[in-house]
């Protein structure tokens, strides 16, 4: 097993903005008939912070709720949708509103809520220590800095404005390549009203 606080994490009070996340992962967990040990062996973590985590007493960062995705056979992007009670069909997402992670990830969800349509920001430094598939598709547009992307056999540089489009089952990884490098994510899920 890894560390108990693995890079970056934080702490939160249950009914804090952004308390929920906890709530999201031991529902998944639940739902398939999972302990906190057998997520702990299949993630890599602790089960004394993955029980913080379910009661929202520390805060993930990027890289451990990833973690925990794959432990519960989900992605990171489904729990934060699923952390959060808004689906509402309009909804405003405030700079300054909690994402329920750990606050130096440089993670931002943009769409709250369990929506057809998935966004978020990346913010600083993120590495390409990590490889991606996923079952629909998803856009990626540089909004600030520069990227590469490792996608089907190929790599790609991206730049401020640049856009990428990756179809549903193409195995991909990128990274910021500059400082203050913003990158947008947009994906299209399963789940939702109407599927």
């Amino acid at each position: 097993m890894s560390d108990t606080r693995p890079d970056g994490d934080g702490r939160t009070a249950p009914g804090e903005p952004g308390a929920g996340l906890g709530n999201a992962v031991r529902q998944r967990r639940r739902a398939l008939d999972l302990t906190l040990a057998v997520v702990a062996e299949r993630s890599g973590l602790s089960v004394p912070f993955l029980s913080q985590i379910e009661n929202e007493r520390a805060r993930p960062s990027m890289r451990s709720l990833q973690r925990i995705a794959d432990g519960l056979r989900t992605t990171a992007v489904e729990l934060l949708a699923a952390s959060s009670a808004t689906d509402r069909s309009v909804d405003v997402v405030r700079a300054k509103d909690d994402s329920g992670l750990a606050a130096d990830t440089g993670v931002r969800p943009l769409v709250r809520g369990n929506h057809q349509m998935h966004a978020l920001e990346f913010t600083g430094a993120q590495h390409a220590d990590r490889e991606f598939l996923h079952g629909n598709d998803e856009l990626m547009y540089v909004a600030d800095g520069t990227a590469e992307v490792e996608a089907d056999g190929r790599s790609y540089r991206l730049e401020r404005g640049d856009t990428l489009y990756l179809t549903g089952g193409v195995r991909h990884r990128w990274r910021a390549t500059s400082p203050g490098t913003r990158v947008l994510l947009v994906s299209v899920s399963g789940h939702g009203p109407g599927t």
